[in-house]
């Protein structure tokens, strides 16, 4: 893959977006994709509103400049905890092994794990990743997943990758 991983971040959060708290996860996402290569070079915050999220992750992968998508927070059980249910309102496919494997190696660290909902799917050219949102729970699982990204982006530009 010649071109660097294009990215982009999402924190869910209605605290970090009222000022309330500040957004640690984001710069931390952002510092560890960039360390690994990856351009990253959208982060913004919204709260927890299921359409406004959806909107935002469907303007987002819809515009051609991102491979992946991340979100963070909004991936538990809580009332307002609806990340997923707004990252599947967009996606087309879902890919089910990095969920599973987020969680299994998750529930390694702590039995919390079980309760986190996230969601990994596609839509177009973009893949969508829900992570936790806590800065270690994020980078945690983004550590899972990092191995295989650069296949799946090279799949999803078109491209084919040597196995």
């Amino acid at each position: 893959m010649d071109l660097p991983i294009k990215a982009a971040i999402l924190i869910c959060s209605d605290r970090s977006f009222n000022g309330e708290r500040k957004d640690q996860t984001g710069p931390a996402i952002k510092q560890f994709l960039r360390e690994h290569g990856w351009a990253v070079t959208k982060h913004e915050v919204l709260p927890d509103d299921i359409d406004q999220i959806a909107f935002w992750l469907d303007e987002q992968s819809g515009s051609g400049s991102f491979d992946v998508i991340v979100t963070s927070g909004g991936t538990g059980v809580a009332p307002r905890d609806i990340t997923p249910e707004a990252t599947l309102k967009v996606i087309k496919k879902r890919v089910p092994g990095m969920e599973e494997a987020m969680r299994a190696r998750s529930l390694e660290i702590t039995p919390h794990a079980m309760l986190s909902r996230g969601v990994v799917g596609t839509v177009g050219r973009t893949m969508i990743i829900n992570l936790p949102g806590s800065v270690k729970g994020a980078i945690e699982n983004l550590e899972i997943v990092l191995p295989a990204l650069p296949h799946a982006v090279a799949l999803l530009r078109g491209e084919h990758p040597d196995p």
